[in-house]
């Protein structure tokens, strides 16, 4: 684990996830369910933490959706661990770690396009602002301005979570 760079810490990782949630139960506040869609890998675990804290502070029945994304090659089918019919006509938010360049985000957000949803909103843990499309994170725990040729890396394990700059 790398210790230099660090911008956030587990506290501050924790602190992120529950305002996320708490902005997520606000704009939802009318729905009687709302969908956490979590893009493989670290966007799935971020989306798992959501959902804890979501059940923790709501009344709203809320559900968990793995979005299957070939991050190398975006093109490829997209797929979900619901059926279609389970999300439809619901609000639906789509969870990744870091928005980078948007390419993940923006591919996963045209697979959502073809459902009738009620709601539909995007969350993430770090935003980068090096968009390479014009997408946007409704939800953001935090948002840097940094170079290309930086990188955000985040690390979840069972009982430690950080993020830090490369």
């Amino acid at each position: 684990m790398k210790t230099t760079n660090i911008i956030l810490n587990q506290s501050q990782i924790e602190q992120k996830t529950r305002r996320i949630a708490y902005q997520i139960y606000e704009t939802n506040s009318s729905e009687k369910e709302v969908i956490i869609a979590g893009i493989i890998g670290n966007g799935f675990v971020f989306a798992e933490k959501l959902v804890a804290v979501l059940q923790e502070i709501s009344t709203l029945k809320v559900g968990i959706c793995e979005v299957v994304i070939d991050k190398k090659n975006p093109l490829q089918p997209i797929s979900t661990s619901l059926k279609e019919e389970e999300y439809t006509n619901k609000s639906l938010v789509l969870v990744d770690d870091v928005l980078n360049s948007g390419t993940t985000l923006i591919y996963g957000i045209k697979h959502f396009l073809n459902v009738p949803l009620q709601k539909f909103k995007t969350a993430v843990l770090v935003n980068r602002n090096h968009k390479k499309y014009p997408v946007k994170a409704d939800f953001k725990g935090i948002s840097l301005s940094t170079s290309i040729k930086e990188h955000i890396q985040v690390e979840f394990s069972k009982e430690n979570a950080i993020a830090y700059l490369i």
